[in-house]
Formats: structure tokens, C-alpha cells, sequence
């Protein structure tokens, strides 16, 4: 027979493990979200992750990338920067860039550089750079080609507007700017994600 007393214990011990199995659930349902939620913010951060090493990938190779990790164009990498022109050259598309060496700067009259990298020159300095940019990638062969193919001259436009030609001296590929001054391609061909670069041993100067 059961009494009142075992009766009342029976029914504690059974709400008690009701109780239990209920806060059990609770913590095992806030757990797995929990852990979703550890997984999502996870992947979230890993996505994120991926992403700023491609984009850095892809500015390393562009030829604002690899026009600072060379030595030789420091001095075209500061002016660049100086004109705003490095995100242009380090986004997608498809450059040709004429590049003047360190060298061919400090050929320039003294003072000019100085000059030009003035903000107030900005406007100034930007059309010189871009005047040694041209759409589209030129490799030295095509150059070449082309040079034989137009009877010894080839005349392009640069980004600038202004006109450059190249030609040949003496088995020297060489580019001659509007005041008619040659510069020579000292080293060719240096490939980039976003075009190619030549790096010159003189300044181009478009006629004003």
C-alpha cells in the first residue's frame, strides 16, 4: 500500500528530474547555438581573411606593386604617391608604363622635382606621370614591331593626351617625347597583374 508520504516523495523526486531534464535541453540547445554562432563568426573571419590576402596579393604584382619594390624607381614611387596616381596603378586593367629610373630624375634641372611634388604643383606633376602612362599593355616586341610596320616611327597617345613615338637607335629601342628629347628603354618587359613597365633612362617632357 502507498502512503501519502512516499506518494509526495515519488511525485518530488519526478518533478525534480523534469526540472532537470528541462534545464538540460535549455543548456544543450544555447550550447549548440553557441557553437553555430563560434562557426559562423569563424568563417566570417577566415572569408575576411582570404580576401585582404588577395587584395594584397594583387597589389604586390601590380605595377604599383612592383614598381616599389624595385630600388631603381623610388623616387617615381614617391611622386606617384604625391599625385594620387598609385591607386590607379595598382587597381585592375591594363597599363603600359614608361619608367623613368631614379637616374633619370636626378637628370632633370635641379630643383624641378622639388618643384613639381609641391601640393600646389599637384595638378602639374600628375600630367608628367601620365604622360608616361599609356592604355592597354605594349610589350618592347609589339613596340618593336610596330616601329618596323610605321617606316620607323610609331606614334601613340599616352593617358595625358599627349603624343609619344617610339623608334629605333642604333638597335636601341628608344621613345622620343614632344620636345623631340629621346629616352632609352634601359630594361624592358617587367610583367604586372595590371600591365607592363620600361623602365627609361630620362624623363619624358610633353610640351606644355
Amino acid at each position: 500500500m502507498i502512503t501519502m508520504n512516499t506518494l509526495r516523495i515519488k511525485l518530488g523526486l519526478l518533478t525534480l528530474a523534469l526540472t532537470c531534464l528541462t534545464f538540460s535541453c535549455k543548456d544543450d540547445k544555447k550550447t549548440e547555438e553557441t557553437e553555430t554562432m563560434e562557426t559562423a563568426t569563424t568563417s566570417d573571419s577566415d572569408e575576411t581573411r582570404r580576401k585582404e590576402e588577395m587584395k594584397a596579393e594583387a597589389a604586390s604584382s601590380s605595377i604599383s606593386g612592383k614598381a616599389m619594390a624595385s630600388t631603381d624607381l623610388s623616387t617615381l614611387t614617391s611622386a606617384l604617391k604625391s599625385a594620387d596616381l598609385s591607386p590607379m596603378l595598382a587597381e585592375s586593367g591594363s597599363y603600359t608604363v614608361f619608367a623613368p629610373s631614379n637616374n633619370a630624375f636626378e637628370k632633370l634641372k635641379e630643383g624641378t622635382l622639388d618643384d613639381l611634388m609641391k601640393p600646389e604643383n599637384k595638378e602639374q606633376l600628375r600630367k608628367l606621370l601620365q604622360y608616361h602612362v599609356v592604355k592597354g599593355k605594349i610589350t618592347t616586341g609589339k613596340l618593336a614591331d610596330a616601329v618596323e610596320n610605321s617606316k620607323g616611327k610609331y606614334t601613340f597617345t599616352s593617358v595625358a593626351g599627349n603624343e609619344l613615338t617610339a623608334m629605333m637607335d642604333g638597335g636601341q629601342l628608344v621613345i622620343r617625347d614632344e620636345r623631340g628629347n629621346k629616352s632609352q628603354v634601359v630594361q624592358g618587359n617587367i610583367d604586372a597583374s595590371n600591365g607592363v613597365i620600361h623602365i627609361l633612362n630620362d624623363v619624358l617632357m610633353h610640351k606644355n
